[in-house]
């Protein structure tokens, strides 16, 4: 299991605490420090069963700067999304936990870590 975080988020360090306390093992990956890359998106995406405008934060000054607001939401764009959130990690929702099952879930309430928990072997 693997949890991309920012520490500054309070939703990220609420993430860690249950996870800790719920004795998870798991890897933290500063996603704004260890930057993902495109493909590293596109599997998060798919494991997720979303789309890059999905985990995008739209209400970030880089996304404002982007106009990310104003791009097309379909399949050809996809790409121009997901190389934006590469470029711009801060636009990624967070924290995204990875489960080892394959799946991930955006653990931002207790619900959604406790679901990607029981995903866990």
């Amino acid at each position: 299991m693997e949890i991309w975080i920012n520490p500054a988020c309070s939703k990220c360090r609420s993430a860690l605490t249950l996870l800790d306390a719920e004795g998870a093992d798991y890897t933290v990956r500063r996603y704004l420090e260890d930057v993902p890359s495109d493909d590293e998106i596109r599997e998060v995406l798919d494991r997720l069963g979303l789309e890059p405008w999905d985990i995008t934060r739209t209400q970030e000054a880089a996304a404002k700067e982007l106009g990310v607001k104003e791009w097309a939401r379909d399949a050809s764009s996809r790409d121009q999304w997901v190389k934006a959130l590469a470029e711009h990690p801060k636009l990624i929702q967070r924290p995204i936990i990875t489960a080892d099952d394959g799946t991930a879930v955006v653990g931002r309430t207790d619900e959604a870590v406790r679901d990607a928990l029981s995903r866990e072997g």
